[in-house]
């Protein structure tokens, strides 16, 4: 009988000591999952911020543009955007108004849906649309006065009507291909002076968003 328990103890001690090693282990590779985490969500917090190395971009298509696409200036003119701005002015440098006015220059436009599919980009004014193919052009990285810097996706007009714009720029604060939720565009026959052009900047969210989402997204950022 005592044999009998020595052996059921030394088996208890066993499993005791294999659980000790295992613990620190699980928990050494949750901190190294915890590690990398952060590291990555630094790494693209920094790259939408603008600051990145040259190697970290590469070419990307208009596969990360697909969709359609609302302009999001209705929603700054009819003030469903003042939560934005005055949680910018919170946050900010600038009061409400000025908030208010800056966005009102770089979100303007009369281009309020445009919706991609493949290569094939339709722009509507109204009831109007122009439409055309367009084919990548490469891509520019622009310097800012803060020193932070950017990325345009620049495409070119292959074939299409003669009202739809030579060149479309992309910036999404995104450097390498993905998905993007919504995107800076600059349009326009010159690719050259397109690139000079920092004050508007016409922005566009997912048509399928409500107004309420498209002001939660913005708050995220």
């Amino acid at each position: 009988m005592r044999k009998r328990l020595d052996i059921y103890y030394a088996c208890i001690a066993a499993i005791g000591s294999a659980l000790l090693l295992v613990v620190p282990l699980a928990c050494k590779a949750q901190n190294a999952t915890t590690s990398e985490t952060h590291a990555h969500s630094q790494s693209e917090k920094d790259v939408y911020n603008g600051y990145f190395e040259d190697s970290q971009i590469k070419p990307r298509t208009l596969a990360d543009w697909d969709g359609d696409w609302q302009s999001v200036y209705p929603l700054l003119l009819d003030g469903t955007l003042d939560p934005v701005m005055r949680h910018k002015a919170e946050h900010g440098d600038k009061t409400e108004d000025e908030y208010r006015a800056y966005y009102a220059t770089g979100y303007k436009t009369d281009v309020g849906r445009i919706v991609i599919k493949g290569a094939h980009v339709v722009f509507y004014k109204g009831e109007k649309r122009a439409q055309a193919v367009y084919a990548p052009d490469g891509y520019e990285i622009l310097t800012y006065k803060k020193g932070n810097r950017g990325v345009r996706f620049i495409f070119k007009k292959a074939s299409g009507d003669d009202t739809a714009p030579k060149f479309i720029q992309f910036s999404d604060h995104r450097i390498a291909p993905e998905k993007s939720d919504h995107y800076h565009l600059y349009w326009g026959d010159d690719r050259a002076a397109l690139l000079k052009e920092v004050v508007n900047w016409p922005t566009y969210y997912p048509a399928a968003l409500t107004s309420k989402q498209i002001v939660k997204e913005m708050l995220r950022h």
